[in-house]
């Protein structure tokens, strides 16, 4: 299992970079931040720096979306940077929830994610692909290598997930919820004639390690209320009771009224008293080491390829470091 470090771009962006450099001595792989330009700052800029500071860290947005830029400089930017430091980023997309909904407008419709998917993997690797009615090619691209990773929860997405997307990221860590998304984006996959197989797939979800529950879900549980923005937006589309989308995901957002994206993925967030102990339990990892490590062993033999640790919280350290000490070297095994 690979591993991965979140973060928001929050300044400095120095701070960023040595957190994402002391992941990588840690043994993490990739290293992910949030992409909302008025909330934070440019991730782009800061990957450039993230990658020119460490040796072999994966970088990519988590996630990037189809709306805030046109699909030729998504593809463009990822392509220069792919070129400066050798093939070492990932595109993580998604139909935008921060990002779109605080610049006023609605996330993107599936059609368009998909469309932009094929788009924008074509430009960054160098083959002619239509925009607008227009065909382009970036023409300095060589050897150009980029991984799409699409993140979803709904049935439509999942299927779209499995029918174009290299990787899912599933935003959550609850088994249950992690093996009915998994088998829906690997049958699309066959359906679509793919190696399902050759999805990868990417669970991403707040880790807190230490010995104080209470704690630990006060800092985590900004985390329900971000995952219930989705969730909402589900309810909203197939109703409160459809076999389409399991209860286990739905049931938590019942007390949900309203969201305030100035405090969107932080700790403290007032906008999440509604979600329940037991959804932060399930959602995230949270406890000793020894308790990450029996989580990520489940999801592991659920099929999950890397775990990457959301880190807003007060322990960003003594959590990167206890994953290093213990947790990564425990699923080496």
């Amino acid at each position: 299992m690979d591993f991965g470090l979140v973060l928001q771009t929050d300044p400095p962006a120095s701070r960023v970079v040595d957190l994402m450099k002391r992941a990588e001595r840690c043994g993490f792989t990739h290293g992910w931040t949030f992409d909302s330009a008025v909330l934070w700052q440019e991730p782009f800029v800061i990957h450039s720096q993230i990658l020119a500071h460490t040796t072999g860290l994966k970088v990519g947005p988590m996630v990037t979306n189809p709306g805030t830029r046109t699909w030729e400089v998504t593809a463009s930017t990822f392509a220069t940077l792919n070129d400066m430091f050798g093939n070492r980023t990932v595109c993580g997309i998604g139909r935008g929830d921060s990002a779109m909904r605080v610049a006023g407008r609605r996330p993107d419709t599936l059609a368009r994610l998909g469309e932009a998917i094929d788009v924008i993997r074509d430009l960054a690797e160098g083959r002619e692909a239509e925009v607008d009615g227009q065909p382009l090619r970036i023409p300095w691209v060589r050897d150009g290598k980029l991984p799409v990773w699409m993140a979803a929860y709904g049935p439509k997405a999942l299927a779209l997930a499995g029918r174009k997307a290299d990787g899912f990221i599933l935003q959550l860590a609850d088994p249950y919820l992690t093996e009915w998304m998994v088998k829906a984006v690997r049958a699309a996959a066959a359906e679509a004639g793919r190696d399902p197989g050759s999805v990868t797939v990417c669970v991403a979800a707040p880790a807190y390690v230490g010995d104080d529950p209470a704690h630990a879900r006060e800092q985590c549980r900004w985390f329900g209320g971000m995952v219930g923005n989705h969730v909402a937006d589900l309810v909203a589309r197939y109703g409160e009771h459809s076999d389409l989308v399991p209860e286990a995901l739905t049931s938590y957002v019942k007390e949900r009224h309203g969201y305030d994206y100035s405090h969107h993925g932080r700790a403290g967030n007032p906008s999440t008293d509604f979600v329940p102990d037991e959804i932060v339990d399930r959602f995230c990892l949270l406890g000793p080491a020894e308790a990450h490590i029996e989580k990520l062993k489940a999801l592991r033999e659920l099929g999950v390829d890397q775990f990457a640790v959301y880190a807003m919280h007060d322990a960003r350290e003594a959590t990167i470091d206890a994953y290093g000490a213990e947790i990564i070297p425990a699923l080496d095994r």
